[in-house]
């Protein structure tokens, strides 16, 4: 089995990848700090998959560390890039937290690939890079404005970083950025899932622990944005059909010619935060008390995707919408609450 490097291989988007990776016959060799992450999910890997996870506990901003997983480990059939602090609430208040973590680790990786002679890069970018886009759905053409906070500045720094590294043709690199929408939802199985440590900062683990019973109410934050129902809008795209696009872009670069390309990976539909929660509620019967709040600094108004692009090179497209992946990640919230 050829081997790919999976840093954060152990968080929420990182081990349903891991499961695909496994499923299209590849070995993944996973990296992770834990520090967004626990060692459960790689009993759940386990069970889906029948392979124990090959697993190291360590830090990609750590270049002893990262080089050492390159000599033991390798040689690499590529390496997917998931490590990286998310939330974007976080980052604007711990901006210098986001900037030494999510650009060091990626300058880091780039170095070490560079001297092991690793040359195919699965990058995990954001559709935060786009800012508050002047027309939908968001092509990747569209231009980026500035970034609405500190976690998407450091998406967009990276994305230049890997391309200014690919256009440099002493380094052999090929690159696909990955920019997502919003991913939610849990494996089928209800073996892994998003487990978010401490308060969720994602809307659907709050909408699940809420109807656990594990907080009290979910806070909509804004409802006079200038959307249909005055909350924002974004493009849900189910876990597992972005951890199938991972596999088809490591696929896509095995071709000798690629080089770098960004493309964007949605639904290319857009759902409010009120209707997220509505059609919870609808397609599970679960309570769920909610209230309207304050706007949240950094949040964009309304963002979904043109997925044209990644459903013409990488032959992905969607096959999961929104109320499969709600009742996929209650399904997952209640076997582990």
């Amino acid at each position: 089995m050829k081997k790919v490097l999976v840093t954060g291989g152990a968080g929420f988007i990182g081990s349903h990848t891991s499961v695909e990776l496994y499923n299209a016959g590849y070995l993944p060799v996973l990296l992770d700090n834990f520090a967004n992450s626990d060692k459960r999910v790689l009993k759940g890997i386990e069970a889906i998959t029948g392979h124990t996870p090959i697993c190291h506990e360590g830090d990609c901003t750590d270049y002893t560390f990262v080089d050492r997983i390159f000599r033991e480990e390798g040689p690499f059939e590529g390496v997917i890039h998931f490590a990286a602090y998310k939330a974007v609430n976080e980052s604007v208040h711990h901006p210098l937290k986001y900037y030494h973590n999510n650009l060091q680790s990626t300058e880091v990786l780039l170095t070490a690939m560079k001297k092991h002679g690793c040359s195919r890069l699965v990058f995990s970018s954001s559709c935060t890079v786009y800012g508050q886009p002047a027309s939908l759905p968001v092509t990747e053409e569209t231009p980026f404005q500035r970034a609405n906070s500190p976690y998407g500045f450091t998406k967009q720094v990276c994305e230049r970083m890997i391309s200014d590294v690919a256009s440099a043709s002493v380094t052999g690199l090929q690159a696909v950025l990955l920019r997502y929408f919003n991913p939610i939802g849990a494996h089928p199985s209800g073996h892994i899932g998003e487990l978010p440590l401490g308060k969720p900062e994602n809307l659907v683990p709050y909408i699940t622990q809420t109807a656990a019973g594990l907080r009290d109410e979910v806070v909509i934050f804004g409802n006079d944005y200038d959307t249909p129902d005055g909350t924002c809008v974004r493009d849900y795209i189910h876990v597992v059909d972005l951890a199938e696009a991972h596999v088809a872009a490591l696929r896509y670069l095995e071709h000798p010619s690629r080089n770098c390309e960004a493309l964007n990976l949605g639904t290319g539909e857009g759902n409010s935060v009120s209707e997220v929660v509505k059609s919870f509620i609808e397609e599970t019967g679960a309570h769920l008390p909610y209230r309207f709040g304050e706007r949240r600094p950094g949040d964009v108004e309304q963002i979904w995707a043109s997925a044209a692009k990644a459903a013409d090179l990488l032959k992905w497209h969607t096959k999961r919408d929104l109320r499969e992946a709600l009742r996929d990640a209650w399904n997952w919230q209640q076997k582990i609450s």
